[in-house]
């Protein structure tokens, strides 16, 4: 398999594969597709695995991408105007992602979901109960909201997050939460009560927009009914 990644903000992930190898993406991810690639939606993993994605924000079914001669390329892109990266979780790696953050892999990559474990990081942290586990002897490909930046902290080095900034983390990173300070700061400093904190050893990948923050910067400019309400459709 080989890939590109292209664009800036509206980014596709290109991915070039022989046959033999299969890809999977999350429903709908999909662009284009060259004549000899073939796909078919499938309950990955059985219904069980299925009804696990689901609760993680992806769709029940994953789809699935052949091709039986020559080079097939399928181009992916996310839901939300964002960056694509790639991850190499050869060799053991693990990564744990935000809910909905997935967007394809080769087959020999294992999507799973994952919980909090501690109570207060699901109520204030801004990832929810659960999140999506990957890992596997393979490439997968994820997004996210806005631009990203990566830091690998060392044992013991810690990051705090603004709620809800957090794309992905490999899983020897402890994710909690920590109150922002003063009740001044809380009330007047536009972060809420709690931010999220990250602690090493490990990478951890940013994004800088939120999909509540995109919505809400959108949202006065929304067609209104006459009771003041946004309006869906024109």
């Amino acid at each position: 398999m080989k890939y590109t990644i292209t664009g800036d903000n509206l980014q596709f992930v290109n991915v070039e594969f022989e046959p033999g190898e299969t890809l999977y993406s999350e429903a709908g991810s999909m662009v284009y597709m060259s004549g000899n690639v073939r796909m078919e939606a499938k309950a990955s993993g059985g219904f069980f695995k299925g009804l696990k994605r689901s609760l993680s924000g992806e769709s029940f079914f994953v789809t699935n991408f052949h091709v039986d001669s020559g080079t097939g390329l399928v181009g992916f892109a996310g839901q939300v105007p964002g960056k694509i990266q790639a991850l190499d979780l050869r060799g053991g790696k693990h990564w744990i992602l935000q809910k909905s953050a997935f967007l394809a892999a080769e087959k020999a990559v294992d999507l799973d979901i994952a919980f909090q474990k501690k109570f207060g990081a699901t109520l204030f942290g801004g990832e929810g109960l659960i999140l999506q586990s990957l890992k596997g002897e393979g490439t997968a490909f994820i997004n996210g909201c806005g631009d990203f930046i990566e830091y690998d902290l060392q044992p013991d080095q810690f990051m705090k997050i603004s709620t809800a900034h957090t794309v992905a983390w490999e899983s020897s990173v402890s994710y909690d939460i920590q109150a922002i300070g003063g009740i001044k700061t809380a009330l007047f400093g536009g972060e809420g009560l709690f931010v999220t904190t990250l602690r090493g050893p490990g990478r951890i990948l940013l994004q800088s927009m939120t999909l509540s923050k995109l919505a809400n910067s959108l949202t006065p400019f929304l067609p209104k009914n006459d009771s003041g309400n946004v309006r869906i459709g024109i």
